[in-house]
């Protein structure tokens, strides 16, 4: 060990000698949902400030020369997502310090089999002693399309299992977004994860978080929730059909109230309208209306009995002058109009 590095040390007092800039260490590729980014430690033992270059090429092309992915880079990371998914590519990366730089530190990299697979989204929900397991996804970094229109195949993984036994896990594998989780005891609480499954490159993705759901019965209606619905259904045709009878009557007695109120029609006018009315009436047969003219006409009370004594004189000519009035009306007649002329 102390030899290892009393070496380390003498190369790195030779090339500071030499003004030569140290490689990069641990390079590496962190990807997932191909959103790829190369990693990299700066050089140990090197004063002064240090940038870094990128470079790749592609493997799939013979010939083909390096292209620069970054330069000047201050920060020991490259994103290296806008590389073609379906590639398969050399990345190269070195440290540099004024005029001086180090040798190339090199790593090979196929987005498609080196990226990690994430988690999906996942929803569960209970119903009628089953578990509803819906998932999506996971979506790619870079444009935000599924995963699955990436790859030739493509299947989701459902993992189930009682709360209180994780030991004993079933799992499901699907190709469609949703799952149905059947036969399951009622009133237990099952807890479900769900992972995508990559079967032609002998891939799986991450495991979704642990959701939790209690089951419900197992669909069968037990007999003492049937007679309690048969028993509250008789009692409301009970109690419905007489009140929608008398509420249909009161409402037809009001409607025939309104409607066509009760009264007599009187008879004279029956009578009247039974007749036919007459086709026509000669009204030049009526006679005319006549001016009848009249000689002025006294009338004369007659007296109270209790009037004096002294007044007796005149009583009896009064009494006269209307004996001899009355003469005259009965001698009076009247004269029509044309008459007089």
């Amino acid at each position: 060990m102390a030899v290892t590095l009393w070496c380390a040390l003498c190369s790195c007092l030779l090339l500071c000698a030499y003004s030569m800039v140290p490689n990069p260490q641990n390079a590496r590729i962190t990807s997932i949902n191909l959103r790829s980014i190369l990693q990299w430690d700066a050089p140990r033992l090197h004063k002064g400030n240090i940038t870094y270059t990128v470079q790749y090429k592609s493997i799939n092309l013979p010939g083909n020369t390096y292209e620069n992915v970054g330069t000047n880079l201050t920060l020991t990371e490259c994103d290296v997502s806008s590389l073609s998914a379906y590639g398969n590519y050399v990345l190269k990366v070195r440290a540099e310090s004024e005029n001086d730089h180090s040798d190339w530190v090199t790593i090979t990299f196929k987005p498609m089999d080196d990226t990690n697979i994430g988690p999906p989204d996942v929803k569960v929900k209970s119903e009628s002693g089953s578990l509803h397991v819906d998932f999506i996804g996971p979506f790619a970094e870079l444009d935000n399309w599924p995963l699955k229109k990436y790859y030739g195949s493509w299947n989701y993984r459902i993992l189930y299992w009682k709360k209180d036994s994780s030991t004993e896990v079933t799992h499901i594998d699907t190709d469609h977004n949703s799952e149905i989780l059947s036969q399951l005891e009622p009133w237990t609480i099952y807890c479900v994860q769900v992972q995508a499954v990559i079967p032609e490159l002998n891939k799986t993705g991450e495991l979704s978080e642990v959701l939790c759901e209690q089951t419900t019965h197992n669909g069968v209606t037990p007999v003492w929730i049937i007679v309690t619905v048969l028993i509250g259904s008789m009692l409301a045709i009970v109690i419905s059909v007489p009140l929608c009878f008398f509420s249909f009557l009161y409402l037809y007695r009001l409607a025939k109230h309104v409607l066509c109120p009760s009264y007599i029609f009187p008879e004279h006018l029956k009578e009247f309208l039974s007749k036919p009315p007459s086709s026509s009436q000669d009204f030049s047969a009526l006679p005319q209306e006549e001016h009848l003219f009249y000689d002025k006409l006294t009338v004369v009370s007659e007296e109270s009995k209790n009037q004096n004594d002294e007044t007796g004189d005149e009583t009896s000519k009064t009494t006269e002058h209307l004996q001899h009035s009355e003469q005259e009306d009965s001698d009076l007649r009247i004269v029509p109009a044309s008459e007089e002329a």
